[in-house]
C-alpha cells in the first residue's frame, strides 16, 4: 500500500511521510529506518556538532535509501563549513529551518540536492521560493520544538495557496496518526513531517525516559514559551520560541520569565546538571501537541505503516462515499 502525491514523486519515495530533523536525537538509525520503510528520513543536523555530523553521515552514506539532512539555518550561518560535510554524504535533500536560506541555496543546488524549507508564514515561504526551494514545510504552532504562532490548520492551506502547485507542501505540527495525514491532504498538503511521533520510536536516539514521558503525557500538557531557552542560555531570534512538555521547572518559572533572566547563570547551571543526569523534572522533553495520540514506542517502520494504512482507509472511504452520493 502506498499514497502517491507530488511530494512522493519529487523525493522518489513510497509514502508521503517525512521524519523531522530533531537535533541530535534524529540520528542515522532513525533516518535510515524511516527511509527504509518508504518514507523520507531527515538527519538532525541541528545547531551543528561537527564530530556528530561526520559520524552520523558516514553511516548514512553507506545506505541504500534516499535521506535528507536538516539544519537550523541561523545556526548554520555561524558554521557554514558544516554544509560541506552534509553535502559530501550525498543526501537527496537539505532541509533548512528558521532563517534565510538564500546564502546556502546555490551550494545545495550545485551539489544536486533538493532544497526543503520549513516556513511559518507567507513571507518566509516567498523568501524560500525565491531561493529556489523544491519543497516547503508549512509548520504550525502545535509542533514540538521551535516554531511560531500560526496554527497548522491555518498555515497549511495558506502556504498551499501561495505555492499554487509550483512545489509540494508538507504539513507539520500536531500530527501523530493517519487521521492527521488524511486531514492535511484534505487541506491541500502533499504529505506530513512528523517529529514527536518518531521521537517515541525504537530507533530514535532520545533518552528512553523521555520516550516514556511522551507516551504517558496527556493532551494539553505541552506549552510554548522561552523558559527552556532562557534556562540553557540559548535564546532564539524572533519570532521563534519553543514547545516542550510541562514539568516542574516550567511550573516554577511560568509568569516569572523576567526573574529567571535575572538569575540565569544559577538557573542555567542547575538546568545543565539536570540534562546531564537525565532529570526530566527540570530538563525539557521537547514534544508537540500530538502527545495525546502517542501511547507506545514501536519501530519507525511500524509507525509509517500504521499512518499510511489509516490515512488510506479514511481517504478511500471518503472517495467511495462521494462516488456513492454522486451516483
Amino acid at each position: 500500500m502506498s499514497i502517491s502525491t507530488s511530494l512522493t514523486v519529487r523525493l522518489g519515495i513510497r509514502h508521503p511521510i517525512l521524519s523531522a530533523p530533531m537535533d541530535v536525537i534524529a540520528g542515522a538509525r532513525l533516518t535510515a529506518a524511516v527511509s527504509a520503510a518508504g518514507g523520507f528520513g531527515i538527519l538532525g543536523g541541528g545547531y551543528g556538532d561537527k564530530a556528530w555530523l561526520e559520524q552520523e553521515t558516514a553511516k548514512l552514506a553507506r545506505g541504500q535509501h534516499p535521506f535528507g539532512i536538516g539544519f537550523i539555518t541561523w545556526s548554520l550561518a555561524k558554521r557554514p563549513e558544516l554544509l560541506d560535510i552534509a553535502l559530501a554524504a550525498k543526501p537527496q535533500a537539505i532541509m533548512l529551518s528558521f532563517g534565510d536560506p538564500r546564502p546556502f541555496a546555490p551550494r545545495i543546488k550545485a551539489a544536486g540536492a533538493l532544497l526543503i524549507c520549513q516556513v511559518q508564514d507567507e513571507d518566509m515561504a516567498r523568501q524560500a521560493l525565491d531561493a529556489g526551494a523544491d519543497i516547503l514545510i508549512a509548520q504550525g504552532s502545535e509542533a514540538g520544538g521551535h516554531g511560531a504562532s500560526r496554527t497548522t490548520i491555518d498555515i497549511v492551506p495558506a502556504i498551499v495557496d501561495l505555492a499554487a502547485g509550483r512545489v509540494p507542501v508538507a504539513a507539520a505540527g500536531g500530527i501523530g496518526d493517519g487521521r492527521g495525514l488524511a486531514a492535511m491532504m484534505m487541506l491541500g498538503a502533499s504529505g506530513v513531517l512528523l517529529g514527536t511521533r518518531f521521537y517515541a520510536s525504537q530507533e530514535c536516539d532520545g533518552a528512553e525516559a523521555a520516550k516514556r514521558i511522551i507516551c504517558e503525557a496527556k493532551s494539553g500538557s505541552s506549552f510554548r514559551g522561552i523558559i527552556f531557552d532562557l534556562s540553557r542560555n540559548n535564546v532564539w531570534p524572533a519570532p521563534f520560541n519553543g514547545r516542550c512538555l510541562i514539568n516542574d521547572h516550567a511550573r516554577r518559572w511560568m509568569g516569572r520569565e523576567v526573574e529567571l533572566l535575572q538569575n540565569v547563570n544559577a538557573v542555567a547551571a542547575e538546568y545543565a546538571a539536570a540534562r546531564a543526569a537525565g532529570n526530566f523534572n527540570i530538563a525539557a522533553v521537547i514534544a508537540g501537541e500530538a502527545i495525546g495520540l502517542i501511547h507506545d514506542i514501536p519501530p519507525a517502520a511500524e509507525i509509517v505503516d500504521r499512518i499510511v494504512t489509516e490515512a488510506d482507509q479514511i481517504l478511500t472511504g471518503r472517495r467511495n462515499s462521494s462516488a456513492a452520493t454522486q451516483a
